[in-house]
């Protein structure tokens, strides 16, 4: 059956436990208010469990139909090591195809991406592959303090190589504590060309919180581009 991919987001991340999950819920719901039928796919999920990012995200928006996980690997590696020392079958090809028919079946989709843009996927491709073989714009999730002007910067010119579009650059868990964090927004920004905005620490006891914490820090026009 041939799927026609609609519209979606891809949540991309400078490296692992950036809060790419934080966005993605935030997106999801968001988008979800605004009467949208959006669903959030994770392609592959490891570290499972106890890490479920697709459940926070339909934790989050109250209910499961809002997030998809296509594949769980209990060993917290790479996709393609994981499977590796799991033992199991993970294909590219089936990865792709499955994201394209979970978000075909939908009006939008958020895709969250694992780890970082090189992070090993599948058959010798990596994150980055999956993020250009889909077009979709991307939200690139940081840190906020002292090094992520590297990663942020490596992060926006691998897709740049790629043309892959950015909406721009969420720095997370921002607190303007340090020099470095105060100083960093405007740099990154000059780096790159692109938007950056700041959100604070927030309150994940209730999951919901991850969506009033996206709408409060992120401008309104990014649920349009979805």
């Amino acid at each position: 059956m041939t799927t026609t991919v609609n519209d979606g987001l891809f949540v991309v991340g400078t490296g692992t436990g950036v809060g790419k999950t934080v966005v993605t819920a935030g997106l999801t719901g968001w988008l979800r208010a605004r009467g949208r039928d959006a669903i959030a796919v994770k392609p592959c999920q490891t570290g499972y469990p106890p890490d479920d990012d697709a459940g926070f995200v339909a934790e989050a928006c109250g209910t499961e139909s809002a997030a998809t996980c296509l594949r769980r690997l209990e060993p917290a590696l790479a996709p393609a090591v994981a499977a590796d020392v799991a033992d199991a079958d993970l294909a590219y090809d089936e990865i792709l195809s499955g994201v394209e028919d979970a978000i075909g079946r939908h009006d939008v989709g958020v895709v969250e991406g694992i780890g970082g843009l090189r992070v090993p996927l599948a058959d010798g491709r990596e994150v980055v592959d999956l993020v250009a073989d889909l077009g979709f714009p991307t939200v690139v999730v940081a840190r906020s303090g002292l090094g992520t002007l590297n990663h942020t910067g490596m992060t926006v010119d691998a897709l740049e190589r790629r043309d892959v579009p950015i909406c721009g650059v969420v720095l997370n868990e921002y607190e303007g504590a340090t020099t470095a964090e105060r100083t960093n927004p405007a740099v990154i920004e000059s780096m790159t060309g692109c938007p950056v905005w700041t959100m604070p620490p927030l309150d994940l006891t209730d999951p919901a919180a991850a969506i009033t914490g996206v709408q409060s820090h992120l401008p309104e026009d990014i649920v349009a581009t979805g």
